[in-house]
């Protein structure tokens, strides 16, 4: 499969390739257990992520709580040990309930990409807990990496600066996830393979359309502070890291 016309935009974006230190060690079958944890709580953290700016940014109560309502099984089972649902039954009652609406131009089309976001990313977890249960991988809670934290640090203070830099941070991990998913995947069995490759068309449109909602919201050109990132993530990716992580840095 020649995914070089998605890639591309992506490799463009990013300021750094994933260091070989981090493919290598990634390629080692002892460590899939621990990539895969991983990649599902990211999974359910990019929705986390997104419904959070539809409930800041546009969402009504009504449509609010029915954000909070599709997330809440998978957080319960992810955060605080609950029981593990039917995600199969969940992802297919996604949608059904009351969403936000709005008349305004850039709140629509928050709605319109966010929504479609968390439903992507809600079944990318199921998919991964599918995985993990085909090869006997039980699900154990893990720390998270210092990626994000390290990027969102850099986050303005005040608004609508603030809304801006959590957009462009979405955009740069969204793009990091699609260039590892397709560094990681030629190394993984062919199932797993063809499931990560099959990832990479939404995760690069996910970042597309942050970077699109971040430029309409701001009106100026956002090109310096999308460098500004840059080079934080890069950093981030190319720095020594004590945590092994799907988006962790060179490993120690």
């Amino acid at each position: 499969m020649n995914n070089q016309h998605l890639l591309s935009p992506v490799t463009q974006f990013l300021h750094c390739p994933t260091p070989q230190a981090w493919i290598d060690k990634a390629r080692d079958p002892a460590n899939l257990p621990l990539l895969l944890t991983d990649h599902m709580v990211c999974e359910l953290k990019a929705a986390q992520t997104a419904m959070l700016l539809v409930r800041k940014y546009v969402a009504d109560k009504e449509g609010g709580d029915a954000l909070l309502a599709w997330l809440q099984p998978y957080e319960a089972f992810t955060f605080r040990e609950g029981p593990e649902p039917d995600f199969l039954a969940l992802h297919k009652q996604i949608g059904k309930s009351v969403m936000p609406r709005t008349d305004d131009p850039w709140g629509r089309q928050l709605i319109d990409s966010m929504l479609l976001l968390i439903k992507e990313e809600l079944h990318h977890f199921w998919q991964v807990r599918e995985a993990m249960a085909v090869r006997s991988i039980p699900y154990v809670k893990i720390t998270a990496s210092r990626y994000a934290k390290g990027m969102l640090k850099e986050v303005r203070t005040h608004e609508p600066l603030t809304l801006i830099d959590k957009l462009i941070c979405g955009a740069y991990i969204e793009a990091r996830s699609c260039e590892r998913f397709a560094a990681l995947a030629p190394h993984l069995e062919e199932d797993l393979q063809k499931f990560y490759l099959s990832l990479l068309r939404s995760e690069a449109r996910h970042y597309q359309d942050y970077l699109a909602l971040a430029q309409q919201i701001a009106g100026d050109d956002i090109a310096p502070r999308v460098r500004h990132f840059g080079h934080i993530e890069a950093a981030l990716i190319t720095t020594e890291d004590n945590e092994f992580r799907f988006h962790s840095g060179v490993p120690v």
